[in-house]
């Protein structure tokens, strides 16, 4: 089959690679659309940790079955799926508690297996979701990062009629705007560049300054109180750290973005319990594309029209241009032609 390969740091190619064949349990799918993220950016960068060349990368995918493996019965040939790319082995502490996406031998489709950016891949039944009807493929290729939005409001208990911080309004950042709309709640979104806080507003968000204003700017906001819910997407050490001042006595702060590992925070001590606030991780999700696909399916994500489409087969310049310029475009998609 043809792929998108990442042969190592900012070297891919469109090239040959062995077709896969569905195990039991498994489907084959063949790939619509494939979004492109920070951790395929890192891995084409060579910064992602895990990174063994060369690789398909690419874990936000929608495409149709082509064919099963043995013992997968309920999905035929030709049904619109995406794929869930988190795939835990079940048997450690995480998993057996539930939090398959904390797995302590957690293998990612597009970075410990082959990808999306081929015309085809293996995933385990389990880990397919089908596409409502209605839902365009391109669009559903978005399931994966509004289901780390949902994940992150789960866990942020995010209610009807909240105010919620959100601090980025990269890719994830605008996603959770969107549903943190969707549960009736009112998203206040910052970002230190300009544009981003443009298309934040044009997804409903009350947007704010970054630095030194943000803290005046959310206290006049909240008669003094701070954010009852503040979510943390830019992965910014300091950013981080912010979050304790921003938040509410009793409130929930919630942290999305990614350090480097090693990096340490500094936080104010006192506050632990002057505050009594929560702090929260949240990694990608787990039991979250049901929703994500429901929210696209009803329009309440718009997040999609904001995408560039590309062929996949233009990978490798696309590439290229997003290491020179991130900010080239919003978000980008490819779309698989043949």
């Amino acid at each position: 089959m043809r792929a998108a390969i990442m042969n190592g740091p900012h070297d891919m190619h469109v090239g040959a690679w062995d077709t896969p064949s569905p195990g039991p349990g498994e489907v084959l799918v063949s790939v619509a659309a494939a979004g492109v993220c920070a951790g395929d950016m890192y891995f084409y960068l060579g910064k992602n940790p895990y990174a063994r060349y060369p690789q398909i990368c690419g874990h936000e995918i929608s495409g149709t079955v082509a064919a099963t493996g043995p013992a997968v019965t309920d999905l035929p040939i030709g049904t619109r799926v995406v794929v869930e790319p988190f795939l835990g082995c079940g048997t450690c502490y995480p998993c057996r508690v539930g939090k398959p996406n904390c797995c302590a031998n957690l293998q990612i489709i597009g970075i410990h297996r082959p990808g999306g950016y081929a015309d085809l891949l293996a995933a385990p039944a389990t880990h397919v979701h089908r596409v409502p009807d209605g839902l365009s493929l391109a669009s559903a290729s978005f399931a994966e990062p509004v289901a780390i939005a949902v994940q992150s409001c789960r866990r942020g208990q995010v209610a009807a009629a909240e105010y919620v911080l959100i601090l980025g309004c990269g890719p994830i950042g605008l996603a959770l705007i969107e549903v943190v709309k969707a549960r009736g709640a009112t998203p206040v979104a910052t970002d230190v560049v300009p544009a981003r806080l443009e298309t934040a507003r044009q997804l409903g968000a009350r947007t704010l300054p970054a630095g030194d204003k943000l803290l005046p700017a959310v206290l006049e906001q909240t008669n003094g109180e701070g954010a009852p819910v503040v979510i943390e997407a830019t992965g910014n050490p300091r950013a981080m750290e912010q979050t304790v001042d921003l938040v509410a006595a009793g409130g929930r702060i919630v942290i999305v973005g990614l350090v480097k590992q090693g990096v340490t925070l500094t936080l104010p001590a006192l506050d632990f319990t002057r505050k009594e606030m929560t702090i929260l991780g949240s990694r990608a999700s787990t039991n979250c594309f049901p929703e994500s696909l429901r929210l696209l399916a009803e329009g309440k994500i718009q997040y999609p029209r904001l995408a560039t489409q590309f062929s996949l087969w233009d990978a490798p310049s696309v590439f290229a241009d997003l290491a020179r310029n991130p900010a080239a475009v919003q978000k980008a998609v490819f779309v698989r032609q043949d």
